[in-house]
């Protein structure tokens, strides 16, 4: 007798959906370090945007969901703009600032303000326990952003941290944007729509686009290309799948862990481009041995 598949518990799918946004956002900040290097900030986030919206249009296409529903189009403006448009732009030019740490600290901030927007707005409840929990993450993440800040001379880039607050009011109001909208739409149209909205306003900056892909290196390139699909479509939709079904206060709180993966992931880093470097040097010795010929002496 055949037994269907059972279906994963919505508790076990909320927890994966939170935990993959979490360590895509994290890999975001190195991945937004290294591309920034190459690109500008707006060609930078234009081109994020592109590759995003490619992916999230196929993904409407094979799910056969349509244009968002009315009541949706507010939020999605809003949160397309702010968000994906204006938030990833600031934090771009942020990142090229100050360090990795230390943008994820400040951007950080945002779950704060989210919380408070969300009681404000969306009548959420903001229990003690849920704003002790908060304080005590912030903490957290203060120590572990501090302990990654690598300023040269200890100083810190006062337009990187007005920079990168500003990201955290626009993550914050994208957020409460997006929160009203989901009673309307799906988790994919909010997100493909928003992205969109944030490409069309980020469209000023191909110019600067269509000049940099020339002269940037491969790797820039597939860092922009990684921040689009990965942390963008991909994370952004299980972010707002993770939304529809918990509190926007309560999910935001989750995203105190980033300043530690971006840690962990900036001394992961360096280390396996070492790695890589030392394989490809023994590889390269073992390939001279085997193809280089015997000497003889000549008489």
């Amino acid at each position: 007798m055949k037994t269907s598949p059972r279906a994963l518990p919505p508790g076990l799918l909320i927890v994966g959906a939170v935990c993959f946004t979490v360590f895509a956002w994290a890999s975001a900040f190195v991945s937004i370090r290294s591309a920034g290097a190459a690109y500008s900030p707006g060609a930078l986030a234009l081109g994020r945007l592109l590759a995003a919206s490619l992916v999230l249009v196929v993904l409407l296409l094979l799910r056969r969901e349509g244009l968002p529903p009315r009541g949706a189009r507010r939020g999605i403006l809003l949160s397309g703009f702010v968000w994906f448009g204006g938030y990833t732009v600031a934090l771009n030019w942020g990142e090229r600032l100050v360090d990795a740490g230390t943008a994820s600290l400040l951007v950080n901030t945002g779950p704060i303000l989210m919380a408070l927007l969300a009681a404000r707005l969306l009548g959420e409840a903001l229990p003690p326990r849920l704003l002790t929990g908060m304080a005590v993450s912030f903490v957290g993440a203060v120590v572990v952003g501090l302990s990654m800040s690598s300023g040269g001379d200890g100083s810190t880039s006062v337009l990187g941290v007005a920079l990168c607050l500003l990201a955290a009011v626009a993550y914050a109001t994208g957020v409460v944007a997006q929160k009203p909208a989901l009673s309307f739409g799906t988790p994919l149209q909010i997100t493909a729509y928003s992205c969109l909205a944030g490409t069309a306003a980020c469209l000023p900056f191909a110019g600067q686009l269509v000049a940099e892909v020339p002269r940037a290196p491969l790797s820039a390139t597939l860092n922009m290309l990684y921040l689009g699909v990965v942390p963008t479509a991909l994370a952004f939709t299980t972010w707002t799948y993770a939304l529809a079904r918990m509190p926007a206060g309560k999910l935001g709180a989750t995203t105190y862990a980033v300043p530690a993966i971006v840690v962990l992931l900036s001394w992961i880093s360096p280390m396996l481009r070492v790695a890589s470097l030392v394989r490809l040097a023994i590889h390269g010795a073992r390939h001279r041995s085997l193809i280089r010929p015997d000497r003889q002496d000549t008489p």
